[in-house]
Order: C-alpha cells, then structure tokens, then sequence
C-alpha cells in the first residue's frame, strides 16, 4: 500500500514541477521582452514561489528552466534582461534560504569548464552583489566561498570573465578585512591585456594612498576608456584636497592635454564640477593656490585658458590690476617697507591669473576684429562691437598709463626674490602697451637700462665664496625670465637697429672692467648673461657695425677671454655665447672654432657639455665642410668622399688635435667613457645625448650636408642604435624620445636611408654581442641579458627594415651610392634590393657562412640568433639574382647550425619558398653576376660556393655507381631530422660543372657529412635545442 502511495506523490511532484518550470518559463519569456515588465513579473514570481509547495521543489524548477541560458553563447540584449531579472529577484529574496541555494548553484556554473557557463555565473552573481542591500544577511561561509571562487576567476583566460569577476568583488574591496581582493587587483592591473577588464579594475580601486598613484598611471593607458574610467575615479572618489600638489599637476597636465577629445572632456569635468565648484566655489584664484603656480607655471596657464574658453572666470565688479595701484594714503600696514607708497604688491596666483585673463581678451579681440574685417553687414558690425568691448574690458583691467605699469613692475623687482614671479608675470604684459609715444618710451628705457644694470643675485656660501644665483647661463639666472626682459626690450624699441643699439651700449659699459681685467667673477657672468641675451634675439651680425662695441670687438675683447677664465661658471657661459655668435657669422671664425672644439676636449665635463651643443649647431647651421675649411684644414676632397670609418681622437693629446676633421671630434666622443654621465643638475644632459640627438637630426636631413660621405651614414646609425639599447641611455629620457622619434621616420623617408640601416646591421649586432670581437662577457646572467638585448635589437632593425616607403621619395643612385640625386619617382617604383629585405638577408648569410665549423658557445649562440632574423625575411619575385644567390648561400648557413633541429627546419622552408619563386631552378649563377651582387652590397665574401645549391645532407651521386648513390640518398632521408624529402640535382649537371679539385672536396664533404649525420643521430638525445639567451649555453665563455 505504501508503495502506491510514493508513487503517486512522485507523480503529482513531477507534475508540480512541470507545471511550476512552465510558469516560471512563461514568467522569464515575458521578463526578456522589456525592462518595463520587470516589476510586474516580479510580484508574480514571488507570489508562485510563495504558493509553491516546498522551496527546494521552486528553487528545482527555476534553476532548470535557467540552464539554457549558461549555454547561450550570444550577447544579446534580451538575455541580459533575463539576467537583470533574475538577479533582482535573487536580491528581493535574500532573507531566506533561496539566494543561498542559487548562489552555491552559480558556484558550481562558475566553476565549470565551459566559458559561457563561467560567463554567465560571474555575470549574474555581480548582478546579485551589487543589488544586495547592505542588511542583507548571507551567511559569511558562503561569502568567503563567492570570494574565493571570483578571485580564481579574476585570473581566468576569458577576458569578459575576468571583467565580471573583478566587478563581483567590487563590493567587498573596500573591506579592511579582505585586503587580499585589493592586492590581487594591484598585481593585475599592470599585466591585464584587455582594455575592458584594466577599465573595471580601475573603476573598482578603492581611495586610498596605496591606488591613487596606480590610478594616475593610468591616465597614460593606451585605452581611451581606461585613461576615461581613470579621470572618472579621481573625481569621484578623489577630493583635491587628498592629492598631492604633484599629483594634482599631473592629473591636469595629461588629461587637458589628452589626444582624445572625449577623455579631455572628462579631464575638464573634474576640474570644473569637482575641483573648482565643489572646491573651490567657482573661484579661479582659489584654484590656483591649490596648483603651486610658482613650480607648476605651464599646467597652471593650461588650467586658466581651459577656464577662460569655458567662460568659466567672470570677473567680479571693479576686479582688475589698477587696484593694485594704491593712492597714497590707501597703503596696508603689510607692505614692504622698500615698497613705494602707491603700490600693493601681487600675490604669484594672482599675477598669472590677471596675465591669463589679460591675454585672452586681446586674443578675444583680436579675433572678433579679424571676423569685422572679413565680413560685411550687419555681422561685421556686430564682430566689431564684441571686440570693442573686449578692448574696453581690457583697458579697465591694465594700468591706466605706462608710467603706471613701469612704477608697478619696478616695485615688484626691488621687492626680492619672493616676488620674482609676480614680476616676471607683470613684464610680460608689456606687449600690451603702445610705446610709441616718446614720453612712454624713455620711461620704459630707463627702466629696462635699470633692469639690464642689475647685477644677478648672489650671496655668499660656508666658505665665503660668492655664488651666483640660478642656472648659471641665462640673463637673471633662468630663461622665463631673460625671455621676459628681451620681449620688453623689443617691444620697447621696436626701430629698426634700436634694441641692438641699447643693449650694446649697456653690454659695452658692463664689459669695461672685463676687457681691463679688472672684473670679479660676478662682473664677468653679468656681462656674458647679457650678452648671451643679446646673440639670442638678434638676427645678423650687421646690426653691430658701427655700434658701441663691433663685433671682431665683442669675440676678442669679451667672448675668447671669458672661455679662457679660470672659473668654470664664467667659462661655461662664455662657451654658450661663442656657440650663439657663431650662427649669427656668415662664415664660422677660426678662433672661435678652436676655442671651442680645445674646450670639447680639454674642458670639464659641463664645459664639454656647451661646448658640444655649440660644435653641433655651427655644423647643422653652416656645414661640416664649411667649418673645416675656416680651420684650413688641408683634407683632399677625394680622400673625403671614400672616407669609410671616423679617425679616432685621442683628447689627452694637445698636439695634433686641431689637425683633425670636427665631425671625427664629436663622434669621438662616443668613444669617451667620462662623456657618458650626466650632470648632477640634469639628468638628461650629457656628451652623449647630445651627439645622439644632433647625429640623428644630420643623418635625418642628410641631403643638407652633401659633404658628409654615404659611406659614413651607416657608421653613425650604427652607433645611434647602440646607444638606444645601451645602458648609457637608461635614464636619458630625452635622448630616448628623439631617438624612437628617428627610427620612426628615418626608414621611411629615403632608400638610401634604408641602404644605410642594412649596411648598419651586422655591425651593430657585433659591437652588441658578448664574448665576440673581443666584447667582454662577464657572468652568466649578464651574458644573457645581454643576448636578450641584442636580439631585442635585431628585431627593432628588422622592422625599420620592413617599413615602407613615403609616396614621393628620393631615388637613389645605385651605381655611385656616395650622392644621392632627389627627384620625385612613383611610388609603385622598385627600391633596388641591397636596400632591402634581399640585401639585408645577404648580408646575414654572408655573416653566418665566414665562421668556422668549429665555434664557441658565443659564436653559436650569434650565429643562431642571425638565423633566427634570417628566415623573418622576404624576397621579391623580380629580384631573380638575389634569389639564386641566397639558394647557393643557404646550405653553408645551415651547415653552421646543423645541430639546432629546428632552426635547420626553418632555413629548409625557407630555401624551398625560394626555390618556388625562383624563375629558372636549374640555371646557375655566373661569377660575373655574384661580384655584381657582391659590389652593391660592399661585400667581400671569400666562400667557396660552387657547390650545388642542394641541402647539404643530400650527397652528389657518383655517376660510375648510380645503384649505391640511391641507396645513400635514402638512407639520409631515413635519418633526416625532419624527415622530408632530399632534393637531388641532375647529375651530369653537377659533375659536368666540378673540377678534379672539386670532386675531391664534395668526396670529402660526403664524408665528413655522414659522420656527422651519425654522430646527431647517437647524442640526440642527450642535446638541447639551441637557446640564443640562455644563461647555461655561456659554461665554456
């Protein structure tokens, strides 16, 4: 009886269930149609579950009707609508069992080893935890179970896995108790591919010291949305008062000046709706104190013409410059007491700010003036209104008269060094004023006289040395402010041959005591500072004739003493202002020029330093021939143009050095260890980096200068790529820059260019290569990482290598590369073959094919790291010569890494992918053909390569017994490595062709290649594959 009666329970459970799985089928149906639904199918399925008969039957049913969905592979928007449901519905149920029970059955989903089930459990169990009121109560089990198992999939191989993963834990990272979670995510961020799950990383930080640094970091994504997700965090969870100075400039600096429009965007909301709203109450000023205006003067100037265009600043009634322009008995007690009775001293914000808003009405002006102009009507007349108000508004806000401004900036300089920004601000709104009237203008010359007069600021050290204050070079001890004084000074005297006039009667009264030996060494930086000034912002040298001081005058009498002086500040300024002089001559000065290659080479390093800079501007002004022939050096034309190698410089030798070009100077400095380190003061300032950006700006315009030999081209390139992935330029930030700069641009602009990167390549990859050509090797972890570099090297050539040409480009000449004759060629136009692929992989088979059978661990590794960038290469079908020569090379080239199976393999495609485009496979290559070959390439390659173009391992078969040379052929294909099978040439062909001697040496060959076969074959076992980086290869170094 008990038996019928489990019977029937089952059956009417089975149709509870069927019945229930209906319902709540037809309930989700309903739910994927319409968000709009979602609250009514809600209450319906609440009220079936509560009306069901046990849960566990509901929770059966639901999660059986929910099954498909796991496999439902698209992303569509009606299956996110039945998730959305689904996961309100586990959130409204949270105070029973069920939202236990569904979260163990994601778990299992989650867990599974398809990745749509993973997807899909991650997604709805993020959609559960962020609906989840904050008092709902799951037991702490299952939270560290959801935790533990989202944290494994945060680590999964399915991108959008891993994003629901990391949103899932979004909610508990913020808890001091699961700071593994936030661990996890600062370990992840940095190696996240996917721009998606970076986004939902950087979404999910929490504000904290330890992730604001991370999240400015990432504001330099590649990822517009993540740089976009990274601006959006700062401003919600980032007060300005949390961030650093530092940070804050940062943070303004990248974002305003972002490349996308909709990052910027973003940028510019937090600084208006966070920073200055919420902040700052709309006050500009009140911003600014917050930025150090001071240090951070370019990110502060970008901030306020970000606010001004905006129309962001509103300038508060009676608000201008004026009222800084006290009346006599309007002055505050806080005054200085050298500050004149009418003036009330700015604060740094303050001036930049009324420089800013000063600008931007002129500018304003000025525009709507243009438009006036350009149109007719009643537009220009509305165009003519705007810019009279601007005007007007401006005219409120300056000084009322020159006087004026001239009485306020001169007390802002007498008031110290803590208002030299304000001043400089101040001297900048000179541009504003017409100085025109002749009142106005002895004033504001009588003031510039004053400012010009000044001594620079100095004081005394411990010692009792006089120290002079600033960078030690620019005309008030930094450039801003020399920038300042000479735009004044222009605008000022504006004449024509005025402004050279005053300065030079100034520069020739300050320079008396100098030219009488009589001058301190602060009298000596004064006038070299001015004169410096002055070199800078005049245009010719004709301006000095028949002025108070000549030019012959000024380089004897001032310039040549001062690079002689015992003090090395005096020396270092005198340095930069022969440079200056230098370009204003039309032809260079011989004193000159030995002054400053002596002080190249004898100098302290910061005097090499100006020195060089110098060397360089006057050979990119004038030419490197040009300089040379004002040294009269006696250097025969012909001998020039075949130069090959610069002659090597020895700087401790005082004889003969000025007998020797100026460019085998500079480039000797490559060569100088002590030229390597940078400046205490600059890091980015060093002999080096200097040479490195000045080399790369005349191989760049290398057209400029036809008196530097082609020949020469590829040596300098050489040493530049060197120096990209040396040491030297690890902290030369600025060197890095230019350079990745060059080698963007250098390929694509020239074939000779191209010729020049493929000649350079084998050199390079010598000087880089340890324990060969007499590198220094040194332990086994430096060796491999020096291999890593120089591999990482031959990658970045092969890819200049492969950049294609610009549309119009310069046609080389092949068979005289030492000129070069621009013209416009087609683009379709073919660049001859040694300026490219087929030229640079001749030239690696050349490299590989001259070293020995028998090779150190260095050598091997070198040659199998060549092999590696030779088979990348491609060769064109209608380069049919270089294709037959490639063939007869590449079985030298795989003779020499035999041992490195897969490597042998590769260089095998590659010689059967020759083999198929190579038009005529039976026809051999005449010698004439290989030394035309040779010719253009500059090669010398002393190989005997009449052998067959065959695999080596495939010997010639004797033609007196046919039966024994198949049987030898297939016993070798019996132990090929790879098992492929030999190509055998025509017989007669081969024996018709060999001599006596060479039919003695192809016996020899088959010989020793049996042996070797034979040998592999017994210690395969035992050997590795070839590894070009690895640290055990370099035992026998």
């Amino acid at each position: 009886m008990a038996i019928p009666e489990a019977k029937a329970m089952e059956e009417n459970d089975a149709e509870e269930a069927k019945r229930l799985m209906l319902k709540i089928a037809a309930i989700l149906d309903e739910a994927r149609s319409s968000y709009a639904t979602h609250n009514r199918k809600l209450k319906e399925l609440s009220l079936l579950r509560s009306k069901s008969p046990s849960p566990s039957l509901f929770f059966s049913a639901f999660s059986k009707i929910l099954t498909p969905l796991f496999d439902f592979q698209r992303r569509l928007a009606s299956a996110d609508r039945v998730v959305s449901f689904v996961s309100t519905f586990a959130a409204v149920t949270a105070a029973d069992e069920f939202l236990d029970h569904f979260l163990k059955f994601l778990l299992v989903a989650a867990a599974a080893s398809n990745k749509t089930a993973r997807y899909r459990a991650c997604q709805i169990v993020s959609e559960i935890i962020l609906r989840l009121p904050d008092d709902a109560e799951v037991s702490s089990d299952l939270w560290d179970e959801v935790i533990e198992w989202m944290m494994v999939r945060v680590r999964d191989k399915i991108p959008v896995v891993r994003t629901f993963a990391v949103r899932a834990l979004s909610r508990f990272v913020n808890d001091s108790v699961n700071s593994d979670i936030l661990d996890l995510f600062l370990e992840m961020l940095p190696l996240e591919q996917n721009a998606d799950v970076r986004k939902m990383i950087v979404l999910s930080l929490p504000p904290s010291s330890a992730t604001s640094q991370v999240i400015i970091d990432c504001t330099l994504d590649v990822s517009e949305s993540v740089r976009k997700a990274a601006y959006c965090v700062l401003a919600n969870k980032f007060p300005l008062q949390s961030l650093s100075i530092k940070l804050r400039t940062v943070i303004l600096r990248r974002g305003l000046a972002d490349r996308s429009v909709a990052v910027s965007k973003e940028c510019f909301k937090l600084l208006k709706d966070e920073w200055l709203i919420k902040c700052c109450n709309g006050d500009p000023l009140e911003l600014l104190k917050y930025l150090d205006v001071e240090t951070y003067e370019s990110v502060s100037e970008s901030v306020m013409e970000a606010l001004l265009k905006a129309g962001l600043v509103k300038l508060q009634n009676g608000a201008s410059i004026q009222q800084y322009i006290l009346s006599n008995g309007d002055r505050t007690e806080g005054d200085l007491v050298h500050c004149p009775p009418r003036i009330q001293l700015m604060e740094a914000e303050v001036s930049l700010y009324w420089r800013t808003v000063c600008k931007h009405l002129q500018s304003e002006a000025h525009a709507k003036g243009s438009d006036a102009a350009a149109t007719m009507g009643t537009e220009a007349e509305v165009y003519a209104a705007e810019a009279s108000d601007k005007n007007d508004l401006l005219e409120k806000i300056l000084p009322a008269t020159v006087g004026e401004y001239i009485e306020l900036v001169r007390a802002h300089t007498n008031a110290g060094a803590n208002h030299r920004f304000a001043s400089r601000q101040l001297l900048l709104l000179g541009a504003m004023f017409d100085f025109s009237d002749v009142s106005n203008r002895k004033a504001a010359g009588a003031f510039l006289h004053e400012l010009m007069c000044k001594p620079p600021e100095h004081e005394d050290d411990n010692e009792g040395n006089i120290v002079v204050l600033g960078d030690g070079l620019s005309f008030g001890g930094d450039n801003e402010w020399a920038e300042a004084v000479a735009s004044l000074a222009r605008k000022v005297h504006a004449t024509a041959g005025e402004f050279e006039e005053v300065v030079l009667a100034i520069i020739e009264e300050l320079a008396q005591p100098c030219r009488e030996r009589t001058a301190n060494y602060v009298q000596w930086m004064h006038s070299l500072s001015l004169t410096g000034l002055f070199l800078k912002n005049t245009k010719s040298l004709r301006f000095l004739q028949g002025k108070a001081i000549e030019p012959d005058e000024l380089l004897q009498s001032l310039l040549l003493p001062g690079a002689k002086q015992s003090h090395l500040d005096v020396q270092r300024i005198a340095v930069r202002c022969l440079g200056l002089f230098g370009l204003l001559e039309r032809k260079p000065s011989a004193e000159l020029l030995k002054q400053l290659r002596i002080s190249y080479m004898k100098g302290p390093h910061s005097i090499s330093i100006e020195s060089c800079k110098a060397l360089i501007d006057l050979v990119m002004w004038h030419g490197p021939q040009e300089i040379d022939k004002a040294l009269k050096l006696n250097i025969p034309c012909q001998m020039n143009n075949e130069k090959t190698t610069f002659s090597p410089v020895n700087f401790s030798d005082s004889e003969g050095d000025l007998d020797i070009e100026t460019l085998d100077i500079l480039f000797s400095g490559f060569e100088n260890d002590d030229m390597a380190s940078p400046l205490p003061s600059n890091e980015d300032e060093c002999v080096h980096a200097i040479l490195g950006e000045g080399f790369a700006k005349i191989l760049l315009l290398s057209d400029n200068y036809p008196s530097i030999p082609v020949s020469l081209h590829h040596v300098l390139l050489s040493k530049l790529i060197y120096l990209y992935f040396s040491d030297v330029s690890e902290h030369l930030h600025r060197l890095k820059q230019c350079l990745s700069v060059f080698f963007e641009l250098y390929p694509c602009l020239s074939a000779n260019h191209k010729r020049s990167l493929t000649k350079s390549f084998i050199p390079v990859m010598r000087s880089m290569w340890p324990g060969i050509f007499g590198n220094s090797a040194g332990s086994p972890f430096m060796v491999s990482q020096m291999r890593k570099r120089a591999v990482q090297a031959s990658r970045f050539m092969l890819q200049m290598v492969q950049i294609p040409l610009y549309t119009k480009e310069t046609q080389p000449d092949c068979e005289d590369s030492s000129t070069e004759h621009p013209q416009v060629i087609d683009s379709s136009a073919e660049v001859p073959f040694e300026c490219c692929e087929e030229g640079l992989a001749l030239r690696i088979a050349a490299e590989v094919a001259s070293f020995q059978s028998k090779k150190t661990a260095a050598e091997k590794a070198y040659v199998s790291a060549l092999c590696r960038v030779l088979v990348l290469l491609q060769f064109r079908k209608s380069e049919q010569g270089p294709i037959k020569f490639m063939r007869r090379l590449l079985h030298r080239v795989i003779e020499c890494v035999s041992t490195e199976k897969d490597l042998v393999k590769e260089l095998k495609r590659m010689a059967d992918r020759l083999m198929t485009i190579d038009g005529q496979p039976d026809q051999e290559l005449l010698q004439e053909e290989v030394n035309l070959i040779l010719g253009k390439l500059e090669l010398e390659c002393d190989l005997d390569l009449d052998a067959s173009v065959s695999m080596p391992q495939t010997p010639v078969a004797p033609p007196a017994k046919p039966a024994r040379s198949r049987r030898r052929v297939r016993i070798e294909e019996d132990s090929s490595d790879e098992g492929s099978p030999s190509v055998v040439p025509a017989t007669h062909n081969t024996v018709k062709s060999r001599t006596q001697r060479a039919s003695k040496t192809a016996a020899m060959t088959k010989m020793s290649s049996a042996c070797r076969t034979l040998k592999i074959n017994e210690m395969e076992d035992l050997e590795e594959d070839s590894d070009v980086t690895s640290e055990d290869s370099d035992a026998s170094d």
